[in-house]
């Protein structure tokens, strides 16, 4: 089976996040090559601070398939998940994490917390960063240039 990325999905779901005001993170969900679920961030929106692209995607994924598990879906997203969607992550047993541009400063994958390296971490994605990840990091620079 040939790899096919699904970053520039989750791209789209990060600029139409930025059109809304929110901070340009998207996320999509893949499941043998067929989209499962796609959002971008809406925390302002849904005054929700938990309402990121990763767990939007998860929640919808998770009732699509009846199953609090994902075992064996693909996760892209355009920012590295902080911790909460890293545990998120861990606990739906997603099987691939595909991301864009690290986060230094909030990133929970390969910067701070360090979710899945932890031995409270019951499962730990393939994870695959840099993909797209000069679009992505122009996006959130832009964005975040705008508000300055």
């Amino acid at each position: 089976m040939t790899f096919r990325s699904h970053m520039d999905i989750a791209l789209d779901q990060a600029r139409a996040a930025a059109l809304r005001g929110e901070v340009p993170v998207g996320a999509v969900i893949v499941r043998d090559g067929r989209v499962i679920a796609q959002a971008g961030n809406r925390t302002r929106e849904l005054s929700d601070p938990t309402a990121h692209a990763e767990m939007l995607v998860i929640r919808e994924a998770c009732r699509l398939a009846g199953s609090e598990r994902l075992g064996g879906y693909d996760l892209y997203v355009t920012l590295e998940p902080c911790p909460m969607c890293a545990a998120a992550i861990a606990a739906a047993r997603i099987g691939r994490l595909y991301y864009a541009a690290s986060d230094s400063k909030s990133g929970g994958v390969a910067h701070g917390a360090r979710v899945f390296s932890h031995s409270q971490c019951h499962h730990t994605p393939e994870v695959y960063d840099g993909l797209a990840e000069t679009e992505a990091a122009a996006l959130l620079r832009d964005f975040f240039a705008g508000r300055r």
